[in-house]
């Protein structure tokens, strides 16, 4: 398709300016198209030609990675938006209201490390002998890898 020609040219992007607008990497840009969160269409030159609702797309994308969302969510998000045009303002709310719990367990978690980032976090260390959350004999390990005071697991309550 000969997508930019003429008066049509507004109507798409090339990836160069697609880039510029959105703050993306054409490297990211490409990958992005790889793995289907956008999409484009080839000009009788066969380069990529991005519709401008494609911007919207990409800062979907990247207001999603900023929140620390995996590529895989934020995938399973857009699924549910229009792929051939620029969504609707409830089309977005919609969406954006699926990763609000996301965001949410994230902010809990977030709080929890910071009251508990100068003390034990339940990590199995055992180096710490004043801390509020002492992880005595290894207790944690039971509860998994990582550090399971931090991740929401609650530590035994003192004897």
């Amino acid at each position: 398709m000969a997508a930019a020609t003429g008066s049509s040219a507004a109507k798409f992007l090339t990836i160069s300016q697609l880039s510029a607008r959105s703050g993306a990497a054409p490297s990211a840009l490409r990958f992005y198209e790889q793995i289907g969160l956008i999409t484009a269409e080839r000009s009788a030159g066969n380069q990529r030609r991005y519709p401008r609702h494609m911007l919207r797309r990409v800062a979907f994308i990247r207001a999603g990675r900023q929140l620390g969302l995996e590529l895989r969510e934020i995938r399973a998000t857009m699924a549910s938006l229009p792929a051939d045009r620029a969504p609707t303002r409830a089309e977005w709310v919609r969406a954006a209201r699926a990763w609000q719990r996301q965001i949410d367990a994230r902010i809990d978690e977030l709080q929890r490390l910071s009251s508990t980032l100068g003390s034990c976090i339940g990590c199995g260390c055992l180096s710490l002998r004043r801390c509020g959350l002492y992880n005595a004999n290894d207790a944690a390990a039971a509860h998994g890898a990582g550090a399971r005071w931090l991740l929401g697991d609650e530590p035994p309550v003192p004897g």
